[in-house]
C-alpha cells in the first residue's frame, strides 16, 4: 500500500510541474493554444489534487509522521499559496477564439508565474529534505 501511495503522489508532483514548465513556455512567449493551455491545466489539477490528498494520507499511514509536524504544515501552506499564484497566472493565458499566438500579459501576472514557480520549487525541498523530521 505504501508502495503505491508513494508511487502516486510523485507522479502527482510530475504532474503539477509539468503544469508549471507548459506555463513557463507561455509567460517566455511561446503561442498559447487552446489545447495545450487546457492540457497545462488538467496536469495542475491533477497534480495539485493528487498531491495534496495522497500527501495526506501518507503521513497518516505512516507511523513516523503526523499531519501536524511542522514540514508537512509547511508544504500544505506552500500548496495552497501556488494554487492561489495559479488562478491568477491562468486567467490571463485564455487565447481568444480561433488564435494561437503569443499572448501580451501583465506583468504582474508574469511576476505571479514566477512566484508560483517558486513555491513548487521550495514545496519540492520541503517535500525531499523534509525539515525538521
Amino acid at each position: 500500500m505504501y508502495d503505491t501511495l508513494l508511487f502516486l503522489h510523485v507522479l502527482a508532483g510530475f504532474f503539477l510541474a509539468a503544469g508549471v514548465v507548459i506555463y513557463t513556455a507561455f509567460v517566455l512567449g511561446s503561442p498559447v493554444s487552446r489545447p495545450t493551455r487546457l492540457v497545462a491545466e488538467i496536469l495542475w489539477g491533477i497534480g495539485g489534487l493528487g498531491t495534496l490528498v495522497l500527501g495526506i494520507w501518507l503521513a497518516l499511514y505512516l507511523d513516523a509522521y503526523e499531519i501536524w509536524d511542522g514540514w508537512i504544515i509547511g508544504a500544505v501552506v506552500l500548496w495552497l499559496a501556488a494554487t492561489g499564484t495559479g488562478q491568477q497566472t491562468s486567467v490571463a493565458f485564455q487565447p481568444a477564439a480561433g488564435e494561437d499566438s503569443p499572448i501580451g500579459v501583465d506583468h504582474r501576472v508574469v511576476l505571479m508565474h514566477w512566484l508560483r514557480t517558486l513555491l513548487v520549487i521550495a514545496l519540492l525541498v520541503v517535500m525531499v529534505w523534509k525539515p525538521g523530521a
